[in-house]
C-alpha cells in the first residue's frame, strides 16, 4: 500500500444468515480525500463502516489502515482514526467537557488542553460546561466530531453525520468538515444518502448497491463534465428517437416512464426542439437539467426500489 493510502479494504464480505450484506467490496481512501460513501438504506453502508472500524468482523477480506492490517494489528491501525458510527453516544447528565474528558482518559497522551482545543474547533467551547441533555442534535453531532479529534486522527469516518439535522445544523457540520480538511489535512470517509450534501463537500464518491461497490467518481470532474440530461415527452417517441440519435451532441437516447431521456455533451435543448419540430414530431414538453451527483446516483441505482 502506497504512502498516500490511508485506508484500503479488499474483498470485504459479510453475511447475516442467508443474506449477503457486503459482497467482496474494495475501497481505497487516500490522503486528502473527502470520500462520500453513497447508497440507499439497506445497501450495506453501515455494515461496511462497522467492519472498517473493527466493530464487526468480516467473513472474508481484509482492511489495512496506515499500512497495518486491522485484524492482526488493531491498535496500530486504529491509532489515528476517529469515527462516529450511527449516532454519537454521550452521558447526557454530564457536560460536554466531562464527556470528552472521560474519553480522553482512555487515550494515551491526551491532555485537558487537547479537550479544550477540540471543543474550540467544534464551536462548542462556550457551551462546554453545559449538560449534553441541553444540546441540539446538531451540537451533539459536532461533539461527536470533537470526540473523534482527540487522538489527532489522519482519517475520520462518519456514518450519516447530517441525518436528521435542520439546514443550519447541516451547514455547520459541512463547514466543520471542510475546515478540518483544509486546516489540519484530515481525510474523511462520509457515509450518506443525502446526495446534495455530499456533492457540496466531497472530492470523491463511491456508490454501494446490494453490498457491492458499483461505481466511483471524482465529484469535481463529474460536475465539470458538461453532460446535460434532456427529458422529452412526445406522442411519437420512436420517430423522435431516430431523429435525435443522428445529432452529434447526443450521447444516448433511452425511454423511461413515457419520456425520452437524452444525454448530451452540452446544452443543446433548443437545437433538439427545432430538429423535432422540423421533422414533424409533436412535442408535449422538453426539460433540460445539468448533470449532478444525484442524477449520476439515480442513473446507476435505478430499479433498486429502496433496498
Amino acid at each position: 500500500m502506497g504512502n498516500d493510502v490511508l485506508l484500503e479494504a479488499r474483498g470485504l464480505t459479510k453475511t447475516f444468515g442467508s443474506r449477503t450484506v457486503v459482497d467482496r467490496l474494495d475501497l481505497r481512501i487516500e490522503k486528502g480525500d473527502i470520500y462520500g460513501f453513497l447508497g440507499t438504506n439497506g445497501s450495506g453502508k453501515t455494515t461496511t463502516i462497522r467492519m472498517l472500524t473493527g466493530l464487526v468482523h468480516p467473513d472474508a477480506g481484509e482492511v489495512r489502515i496506515g499500512g497495518y492490517q486491522l485484524k492482526t494489528h488493531f491498535k496500530e491501525a486504529i491509532a489515528h482514526v476517529g469515527a462516529i458510527v450511527e449516532n454519537p453516544a454521550f452521558y447526557t447528565y454530564l457536560s460536554a467537557y466531562d464527556n470528552l474528558l472521560l474519553t480522553a482518559n482512555l487515550l494515551p497522551g491526551v491532555t485537558r488542553t487537547k479537550v479544550n482545543e477540540v471543543l474550540e474547533v467544534a464551536g462548542l467551547f462556550d457551551r462546554a460546561k453545559d449538560k449534553v441533555s441541553s444540546y441540539s442534535l446538531g451540537m451533539k453531532q459536532r461533539l461527536g466530531i470533537a470526540s473523534a479529534l482527540l487522538n489527532q486522527p489522519q482519517l475520520i469516518i462518519l456514518d450519516e453525520p447530517t441525518n436528521g439535522l435542520d439546514p443550519q445544523g447541516m451547514k455547520k457540520i459541512k463547514e466543520l468538515i471542510a475546515q478540518l480538511a483544509a486546516e489540519q489535512g484530515i481525510s474523511f470517509l462520509i457515509s450518506s444518502h443525502l446526495l446534495h450534501e455530499v456533492e457540496q463537500i466531497c472530492s470523491k464518491a463511491g456508490v454501494i448497491r446490494q453490498g457491492k461497490l458499483i461505481a466511483e467518481v471524482e465529484v469535481g470532474r463529474l460536475l465539470a463534465a458538461g453532460t446535460v440530461t434532456v427529458e422529452i415527452t412526445t406522442t411519437e417517441p420512436d420517430k423522435a428517437k431516430q431523429l435525435l440519435i443522428r445529432v452529434p451532441e447526443v450521447i444516448s437516447v433511452t425511454r423511461s416512464q413515457g419520456k425520452l431521456i437524452v444525454q448530451t455533451d452540452s446544452d443543446c435543448s433548443y437545437k433538439l426542439n427545432q430538429l423535432l419540430m422540423a421533422g414533424g414530431v409533436y412535442i408535449r414538453s422538453i426539460n433540460c437539467r445539468p448533470r449532478t451527483l444525484e442524477q449520476f446516483f439515480f442513473d446507476i441505482t435505478e430499479g433498486d426500489g429502496g433496498q
